[in-house]
């Protein structure tokens, strides 16, 4: 939100009061707290009738520091409240005469006991600071308040209320030369936010808009650090633009709480995000294969979907999962999660031949809401598992479903009802669930079981509508095993995957929209995602469907879907066919390289699809790359946006090697060059090793037989390490590679397999049979 008017004035209507000095300090647990007052001095007719803050600086976990600025603190708090784990780490507390300094790690705050000042380091290097107009209490005039209820009668249900919230807490940071920043979740604007006001509030939206799926209140910095706000209501950041040498937010109501984080890099800042929000979750190795979709609105039964299988098994395409959107059920009874009998007389005998004879897995669709029409209709009002008005009726709207209902997710009982027919499902043969919806969710005059805030649950609603699906397949597949296709997020769905961008549209430019939302999301702290190739709405050109396909298959996860149109690649042309089945097998023998990545993931909490600026901030033409990212660590991907078929991007230091073409380009450079359907740059960072598996069909297979370890441009004095796990993500093995001159010496643990090891861009190889014991191979180039 904009409270300045230029520099010197606040807008009309707006009461600011900005903290001035820290009056009080005292020592708490974990931090200490500050008493900050909108005066200076200590005058005693001063103190009555201010607008003091009391601010503590704490922390828990190693290099994050939480701060709470507090106006009045008897406000009651109905929630809901981010799911946050709590660390038992115990920073350093010093306070004296003239500062209060918090240590936790590497990663400290300074707070002065003079005029109003506040800086975050990491080590020596100064991340940000706040002073004179940066922190502050707003209230909001009754000549301001008439000028928001006058908007109230173009509200939707689901807008933010226009006669809500007469208080707002706003944090200001200070910026620096040069500084960039990203996230706020899946944004389809340009990905460095600078000069725009960010709203985190979740919209159905499109890939067209400034609206987003998934929106997260955290951001990060390319200097090395992250900003989270603790909040599901409408935060609002204003990036650069109300003024634009600092980043402010602003929160509603009468507290304000926000987390930063320190770290080396922004690959450390992540996993500092992750360790507090959650780390994403390992989804299970068959859903990095290629997913088929019945399409939309399309007219699809028993026999469509089997000629869409074998067709794409006749061209020789890997298929992996075959995914059946909304018209499984009968139209207008959404959901009711009974399958349409007319079009599917016999659902379980179905996904039985499709698991035994085709060897797919299957997915279908789902959403939070129930149709008036519904056989769960009656059933949900009767036992009130739906949100209500507050005079205790069913919310219902039009919106979507005739008549639809909500799912109450703050009801357990509600929760345990819907679960139970996901579960039957399951036991049908059903292996996952797309989770649309979960954006378009009430904010006014309604009430939720627990009583939570509906502003604040209108975001908060996507995190227990996924958390209760995803609970459903972990209970009945197994850890490691359950994985959505969820298209709304907020803070925390990371640990619910795979997320995918909502509604794009068959064109080169909702393609890189889609490249953008992809790269802020996982900025965010999501470590998969996926997109609809070739787009959603309309039908693309062979051309965009080939360039798509590309794109597509060098994303975490991958998926051909459509709306009125399908998506198999000979309806648009057999070149389709010969590329799709070129990239499929590409990932496929990608794989072994791709499912260490993914449980890196998961563990440390760094995502898989990553900017460039993750790994390359010290080099300042990574900072505003947009149009390209790395695959995991070693692996560099240009999308072709153009029909011309022109790859343009950038290439940082070192010797890189197209691992399709076989062509080296010196780092440090843009390369601009035309491509055939069949490539896509897809470059090999130097001081690397990328397993390549014996890959027929299916994703999950065994990631060490008859592997090719590709070391790529191992300099001198370097080493590089790749590490393999089996599908269970159990590590079965280890190759280390280390330059000495003109020799490489490798070495590897024990081995039941035969693999070999190979020198890109020379004609060097080792074969290697399986050994008792750790083994090593000498490669004399």
């Amino acid at each position: 939100m904009k409270f300045a008017d230029g520099f010197w004035l606040n807008q009309r209507g707006y009461d600011v009061n900005y903290v001035n000095q820290a009056y009080d300090i005292v020592e708490v647990e974990n931090g200490f707290m500050v008493v900050a007052t909108p005066f200076y001095g200590r005058e005693r007719y001063k103190l009555l009738g201010s607008a003091n803050l009391e601010i503590t600086y704490t922390s828990d976990i190693e290099n994050v520091i939480k701060v709470n600025i507090t106006h009045h603190k008897g406000y009651k708090d109905n929630g809901p409240h981010f799911v946050l784990n709590k660390g038992d780490y115990k920073p350093t507390v010093t306070i004296d005469e003239h500062k209060a300094v918090l240590v936790s790690g590497d990663t400290r705050v300074e707070v002065s006991r003079d005029s109003w000042s506040v800086s975050y380091y990491y080590k020596d290097k100064k991340l940000t600071s706040g002073g004179w107009r940066s922190t502050g209490v707003i209230f909001e005039s009754a000549f301001k308040q008439q000028a928001r209820l006058a908007t109230q009668a173009d509200e939707t249900f689901w807008s933010y209320p226009a006669d809500e919230n007469r208080t707002y807490i706003r944090e200001q940071l200070d910026t620096t030369v040069g500084e960039y920043f990203y996230g706020f979740g899946e944004k389809f604007t340009t990905f460095a936010k600078n000069g725009q006001n960010v709203e985190i509030w979740n919209a159905d939206g499109g890939t067209c808009s400034d609206q987003s799926y998934k929106s997260v209140p955290f951001y990060v910095s390319s200097r090395g650090y992250g900003i989270f706000v603790n909040s599901s209501d409408k935060v609002s950041f204003e990036v650069c633009s109300d003024t634009v040498s600092k980043v402010s937010f602003t929160l509603p109501g009468e507290s304000l709480e926000y987390y930063v984080f320190g770290g080396e890099d922004l690959t450390q800042v992540m996993k500092g995000y992750t360790d507090l929000t959650g780390k994403p979750s390992l989804p299970p190795a068959f859903s990095f294969g290629l997913w088929l979709t019945s399409s939309f609105t399309t007219s699809y039964d028993e026999a469509t979907i089997t000629s869409f299988i074998d067709g794409m098994a006749e061209r020789d395409i890997p298929l992996q999962v075959f995914h059946f959107d909304c018209f499984w059920m009968k139209g207008l009874e959404w959901c009711n999660f009974e399958w349409d009998t007319e079009q599917f007389p016999d659902p379980e005998g179905l996904l039985k031949r499709l698991h035994e004879t085709k060897g797919l897995k299957t997915c279908v669709w789902i959403n939070p809401y129930v149709g008036q029409r519904s056989r769960l209709f009656d059933e949900g009002m009767e036992h009130g598992y739906f949100i209500k008005k507050k005079d205790g009726s069913v919310f219902q709207c039009d919106e979507w479903q005739p008549g639809m209902a909500i799912v109450d997710f703050t009801n357990p009982d509600a929760c345990k009802w819907y679960a139970g027919y996901l579960r039957k499902l399951c036991e049908m043969g059903v292996d996952t669930f797309k989770t649309d919806f979960g954006e378009r969710i009430p904010t006014r005059d309604v009430v939720y079981f627990d009583g939570s805030d509906p502003i604040k649950m209108h975001n908060y609603y996507t995190y227990l509508y996924n958390e209760c699906v995803f609970n459903v397949l972990k209970e009945y597949y197994g850890e490691n095993k359950a994985c959505l296709f969820a298209r709304s997020a907020t803070a925390g769905g990371q640990k619910f995957p795979v997320h995918w961008g909502g509604d794009c549209s068959g064109n080169y430019n909702s393609m890189a929209e889609v490249v953008r939302g992809c790269l802020s999301l996982c900025i965010s702290g999501f470590g998969y995602t996926s997109h609809d190739m070739a787009g959603f709405e309309a039908t693309a050109t062979p051309d965009i469907y080939k360039r798509w396909a590309a794109f597509g298959l060098f994303s975490t996860h991958s998926r051909l879907h459509g709306n009125q149109s399908y998506r198999v690649p000979w309806l648009f042309d057999e070149e389709s066919c010969d590329v799709l089945r070129f990239f499929t097998k590409k990932k496929g023998e990608l794989m072994p390289y791709l499912w260490a990545q993914a449980i890196k993931t998961h563990e440390v909490g760094v995502t898989m699809m990553r900017a460039m600026v993750i790994d390359f901030a010290n080099d300042p033409a990574c900072l505003t790359l947009d149009r390209q990212y790395m695959l995991g660590d070693n692996i560099l991907v240009a999308p072709i946006l153009n029909e011309d078929g022109i790859a343009q991007y950038y290439v940082p230091a070192g010797r890189w090697t197209d691992i399709i073409t076989g062509k080296v380009f010196e780092g440090g450079k843009w390369y601009t060059h035309k491509c055939n359907y069949f490539e896509i740059p897809a470059l090999a960072k130097p001081n690397s090793i990328i397993a390549y598996g014996d890959f027929k069909r299916d994703f999950e297979y065994d990631y060490l037989d008859g592997t090719n370890f590709t070391i790529y441009e191992l300099e001198d004095g370097k080493t590089a390490v790749c590490p393999v796990y089996d599908t269970e993500a159990n590590k079965v093995f280890e190759l280390t590679a280390t330059r000495n001159g003109s020799k490489i010496e490798c070495s590897y643990t024990e081995t039941k397999a035969n693999f070999k090891i190979t020198v890109a861009n020379t004609d060097k190889v080792a074969e290697v049979t399986p050994t008792v014991g750790s083994g090593k191979v000498i490669i004399d180039l």
